[in-house]
């Protein structure tokens, strides 16, 4: 794979699929910068096994001078910014409906999911049209990969603020950044992964649910979850112009085969 020396910029590296992507760039000789909010926690030891590739930098998502402060630090410390992997996000635990949704919870998951997406995709396209501008480096194939979700896909009932966060990064926005992108690059990518479940220690405990587990299974046809290092590695495949050069614009499914949510539980069936 073609991925060796290029920088690699990861939101919400310190989470379960953002330590898996990061660690993935990393076996692969990329230099990775890892963007955290608060507490760098799990990717801490990546730091340490890489000193010399790897770079964690605390930044808000939501906030635009912090934002365009990593990408500056990033770029001191290992050059311009080839790749964008957007995996940061929030899916408010709470089961509630739009008819009792506060507007601060709309909000703020909006802000989070799709606001902090836009931040730091229009932060990478302008550094990458300087780089491009002063060609030093040349810069060969940049990319972007956004993390979408089955919600994006089907909805998600209880959660449609994450479900629309998620529709509209990987529809409107991928969909218009395609076009877009290659006025900046002309070999610039986008496009977004989107998984179902996945195996991370924040899902472990809903995954004991055995009547979760079968309404979020029962239309999958391989009947797997997905652990971070399949998102990873589908990541790494649209990342790579090698693997997916002629590739844009598309929202690859991560999610067995899944054909649809399922609107009830098990329970509900039996009853």
């Amino acid at each position: 794979m073609g991925l060796s020396g290029r920088h690699v910029v990861i939101t919400g590296g310190s989470g379960g699929v953002g330590v898996a992507v990061a660690k993935a760039f990393l076996e692969r000789g990329c230099h990775v910068t890892i963007q955290f909010n608060t507490n760098p926690g799990p990717a801490e030891p990546l730091a340490a096994q890489y000193p010399s590739h790897c770079t964690l930098l605390q930044a808000q998502v939501t906030d635009e001078k912090q934002v365009a402060g990593l990408f500056t630090a990033a770029i001191e410390r290992h050059g311009p910014v080839e790749v964008l992997v957007v995996s940061h996000g929030i899916w408010p635990a709470e089961d509630v409906g739009v008819k009792d949704m506060s507007l601060d919870r709309w909000r703020n998951t909006i802000a989070v999911n799709l606001d902090g997406t836009f931040l730091f995709v229009r932060e990478f396209l302008r550094q990458l049209e300087t780089a491009v501008k002063s060609n030093s480096p040349a810069i060969e194939a940049p990319a972007i990969v956004l993390v979408g979700s089955t919600a994006g896909k089907f909805g998600e009932a209880w959660h449609a603020d994450y479900s629309a966060s998620k529709t509209a990064m990987m529809y409107g926005l991928i969909s218009s950044l395609k076009n877009e992108i290659v006025k900046v690059h002309p070999r610039a990518r986008i496009n977004t992964v989107s998984p179902g479940w996945i195996r991370t220690p924040m899902a472990e405990r809903a995954l004991q649910d055995p009547s979760l587990l079968f309404q979020a299974l029962a239309s999958t046809p391989l009947k797997k979850v997905s652990e971070p290092h399949d998102v990873a590695q589908a990541i790494l495949f649209l990342a790579d112009a090698n693997t997916s050069g002629n590739i844009t614009g598309v929202s690859l499914d991560l999610n067995g085969g899944m054909e649809g949510r399922m609107l009830n539980r098990l329970e509900d069936f039996q009853n």
